[in-house]
C-alpha cells in the first residue's frame, strides 16, 4: 500500500477521525451505544454502507451531472441501507428491532454525505474505498468506547452480559443509572476529545 493510500486509510482512525476531529455522526453516539451490542451492529452497518457507497459513487464520478449530485448519492445510500437492514432482519432479528428506526437513518448520517461529496467524487474507486473503510472504523472505535462505558457503568454488563461481581452489589456498589441516559453519550465523547487533543498539541485552537 503507497504511503498516500495508507494515510487515507489510517487518517481517520486518529487525527481526523470523523466523530472527535470532524465531530459527525453524534447524533447515532446518543442513540445506540447505551449497550456494546447495537452500537456494534450500528458500526458494521455503517461501515459497509460507506465503503460500498464510496466505490459506486466513485465509479459513477465522471457520469454524475453535477446539479443532481446530491440526490444520485442519497439513492445510492438508501438502496445500501436497505439491503443492510433486511439482512440484519433475515440473520439479527433481536438487534435489528434494538436497533429500530436508527439503521434507516443511516442515510441521514453526515459522515456518508460528506465522505461521498468531499473524497469519493474527486477519487478513483481504490482511495474511495479506503476511504470509507477508515472512516466507518473510525466511527466505529469511537461508538465502541463510549458504548463501553456506558454499559459497564450504567448496567454492570458487557454484551449482556454480567461483568461486574456481585460481591460488589453486596458491599454497596450501585450502577449509575445517568449513564444509560443519551445526555451522557455527548459527554463520554466529550472527554474523549479532550484525551485526544491532550495527546495531540497541534490540535488544539489557540
Amino acid at each position: 500500500m503507497s504511503e498516500k493510500n495508507k494515510e487515507i486509510f489510517l487518517g481517520p482512525l486518529s487525527k481526523n477521525n470523523p466523530v472527535i476531529v470532524q465531530v459527525l455522526g453524534i447524533c447515532s453516539a446518543l442513540a445506540v451505544t447505551a449497550q456494546m451490542e447495537p452500537a456494534l451492529v450500528m458500526s458494521l452497518s455503517l461501515t459497509a454502507v460507506l465503503a460500498f457507497a464510496s466505490v459506486i459513487i466513485s465509479l459513477m464520478r465522471n457520469t454524475i451531472p453535477n446539479r443532481i449530485r446530491i440526490i444520485v448519492q442519497l439513492v445510492v445510500i438508501a438502496a445500501l441501507v436497505i439491503i443492510v437492514d433486511q439482512i440484519l432482519k433475515a440473520f439479527a432479528y433481536e438487534v435489528s428491532k434494538l436497533l429500530s428506526v436508527y439503521v434507516g437513518l443511516i442515510i441521514t448520517n453526515c459522515i456518508l454525505m460528506g465522505r461521498l461529496e468531499a473524497f469519493a467524487l474527486g477519487n478513483k474507486p481504490w482511495p474511495a474505498f479506503l476511504d470509507g473503510v477508515g472512516n466507518g472504523i473510525g466511527y466505529s472505535i469511537i461508538l465502541l468506547i463510549i458504548a463501553f462505558f456506558r454499559e459497564l457503568l450504567g448496567s454492570g454488563t458487557l454484551f449482556g452480559h454480567q461483568v461486574i461481581p456481585q460481591i460488589c452489589y453486596d458491599w454497596g456498589y450501585e450502577n449509575n443509572g445517568l449513564m444509560i441516559l443519551p445526555p451522557m453519550a455527548l459527554i463520554v465523547a466529550g472527554c474523549i476529545i479532550w484525551v485526544q487533543r491532550a495527546k495531540n498539541p497541534e490540535m488544539q485552537e489557540d
